[in-house]
């Protein structure tokens, strides 16, 4: 059972904690700019203790960041947790989190991509919580001009069993690895997230995404990733290690987004299309490229969990999600 958060509403509070990253000094002044489009939205805004903080590679301690994500989680006074960006060193917290209390309690919204994806495909498969891949905070600055960007949280403000369509940026060309597979639409659950991160979790207990799939094979599952940084030959290697666990079998389809990835400077190197074919060339199923997804803005949002049908026209892809 997916479980979506109710939707936001003026005078929610919204937890805004660093659960990799932290924000040193000189990005100050622009999480001032987000904190303060979000109290000019109506919302309250919860300051973690460690979020203006950065040392090690994160904002601090995996205790103290677990703690306070777990009690934000847990608060029936917060109704969205915005950590202000991705990072390296979430994956610390998932063995500090309590899964099984969550999957007893209200759900409340977890938005974010990069490294907070690395908490949002635990907290869909083993609590049931919807969460919302999309932009992060310090990418929602008042005044924002890209639609896809500045629509972010009013997605957040739909009921249960409505939906939304988005439209692909100017900035995608959508096309097949296997054109001889392509379709005009498919239709399944999503989830996803970080290809960098993700992988991590494939054979883990906070990665059985085969059992997701499993459930939901009559509806299908669509699975969606994005390169953050890895060369061809670690994404080879990234991409393997998910068909080995069964991630990539019996998905409706799988969409990348545009590659963010370094490209070799050799021709006697892998490049990013060949190790996409090498990887996933004969899958038995559609695989539809550079979508809206990733560190390489602007992406849609995406609700893990949410019933969606992709269209795809030429080059241009749309998405229609569905709170169901």
């Amino acid at each position: 059972m997916i479980r979506y958060p109710r939707p936001l509403q003026a005078n929610d509070g919204i937890a805004v904690i660093a659960i990799s990253s932290g924000v040193s000094a000189p990005f100050h002044d622009r999480l001032d700019q987000a904190l303060d489009g979000l109290r000019a939205q109506g919302y309250r805004v919860i300051e973690g203790r460690t979020l203006r903080h950065q040392h090690k590679s994160a904002s601090g301690p995996a205790t103290e960041r677990a703690a306070e994500l777990m009690a934000m989680l847990c608060d029936p006074d917060i109704a969205a947790v915005l950590p202000p960006w991705g990072g390296e060193l979430a994956i610390e917290l998932l063995s500090r989190l309590d899964f099984a209390q969550l999957a007893t309690l209200p759900p409340k919204w977890l938005l974010g991509f990069s490294d907070v994806s690395t908490v949002q495909l635990p907290l869909l498969l083993r609590a049931g919580w919807a969460s919302a891949h999309g932009a992060n905070l310090m990418q929602l600055q008042p005044g924002e001009t890209d639609t896809l960007t500045a629509a972010t949280l009013s997605r957040l403000t739909l009921p249960v069993g409505s939906g939304f369509e988005q439209e692909a940026s100017t900035e995608a060309r959508a096309h097949w690895l296997n054109p001889a597979m392509a379709t005009p639409s498919f239709t399944g659950r999503l989830i996803g997230g970080c290809l960098d991160t993700l992988a991590r979790l494939a054979g883990s207990p906070y990665g059985d995404l085969p059992g997701f799939i499993a459930r939901h094979r009559e509806e299908g599952v669509i699975l969606y990733l994005e390169n953050a940084e890895m060369a061809p030959c670690e994404l080879v290697r990234a991409l393997w290690g998910l068909r080995l666990n069964g991630w990539l079998d019996g998905l409706a389809d799988l969409m990348l987004g545009r590659n963010s990835g370094p490209e070799p400077d050799s021709q006697e190197q892998l490049v990013y299309r060949d190790a996409l074919a090498s990887a996933l060339g004969d899958l038995p199923y559609p695989v539809l490229l550079d979508v809206d997804i990733g560190h390489r803005p602007p992406q849609w949002l995406l609700i893990n969990g949410a019933l969606a049908t992709v269209h795809v026209d030429g080059h241009r892809a749309s998405i229609n999600q569905q709170l169901c």
